[in-house]
């Protein structure tokens, strides 16, 4: 049971990683309305490349 969680946590953080790169730029202009997007989306892309890495450890170690 507890494998199957973490599987799911995993997952949710791997597919929310790559959405926060691809869609960095889309995500900054409709949440920061700072002038400076480019700080924002290279943050966001940042933030999405760790939750993708920490999901794929967590299903890579889980199984």
């Amino acid at each position: 049971m507890m494998n199957t969680i973490l599987l799911i946590i995993g997952l949710i953080l791997c597919t929310a990683g790559v959405i926060f790169i691809y869609d960095a730029r889309d995500i900054a202009k409709k949440v920061f309305g700072f002038g400076d997007q480019n700080e924002a989306t290279s943050g966001l892309k940042i933030l999405g490349f760790i939750m993708a890495l920490i999901g794929a450890l967590i299903i890579y170690f889980n199984l």
